[in-house]
């Protein structure tokens, strides 16, 4: 199974960025996680451009279709999404319906240095999900205090916090297999 990482930071050592790194070092077998590094070139959503997209958002389309899930790793700015993810997400799930989102199983991880954990953050990021028709584990993962659970090699070192990444992602893995069983149900014989 193909993951796709989006870190919703464009810090270079951000911890979402980090947590990447971290989550592909927890994925279970045959589970392999890519990280999108192209966040910082999409530009802004403009529905006039729908017409003709910009290189950069066709990219995105691309890497998310070319996934079998999602695992959107988010920080908190000012009690939301950072906007250039939240852009993305605006880009990727157009056009309604037949986006590179609809259908595509996703997990969201959220952290922060605050005790909370971006949970606002995270939240919101599920309820775009649930207009853009993108399947989410139930699962929610705020990591709080992540400068204190994450060493220099990121790796959490905070074993609740390890062991909520990697049920996390085994939640993933199993809405991928879930949903791909409902596919080859629905396929006539």
């Amino acid at each position: 199974m193909k993951v796709l990482t989006i870190s919703g930071s464009l810090r270079e050592e951000a911890f979402s960025t980090r947590l990447a790194e971290a989550a592909a070092g927890l994925a279970p077998e045959g589970v392999e996680l890519s990280r999108y590094e192209g966040l910082e070139e999409i530009p802004g959503f403009n529905a006039d451009l729908e017409s003709a997209v910009p290189a950069a958002v066709e990219d995105l389309r691309e890497k998310i279709e070319d996934a079998d899930a999602l695992l959107i790793i988010t920080p908190e700015y000012n009690a939301g999404v950072p906007g250039q993810l939240k852009n993305a997400i605006d880009w990727a799930s157009r056009p309604h319906g037949e986006s590179a989102l609809a259908g595509k199983p996703a997990a969201v991880l959220s952290s922060s240095p605050m005790p909370f954990g971006a949970i606002w953050a995270n939240q919101q990021i599920r309820k775009a999900f649930t207009i853009t028709g993108t399947p989410t584990v139930e699962r929610e993962l705020a990591i709080g205090k992540i400068d204190e659970k994450i060493d220099d090699e990121n790796r959490l070192t905070d074993e609740s916090a390890r062991n909520d990444l990697i049920a996390l992602l085994a939640e993933l893995n199993e809405l991928v297999a879930v949903i791909a069983d409902q596919a080859d149900e629905a396929v006539p014989a």
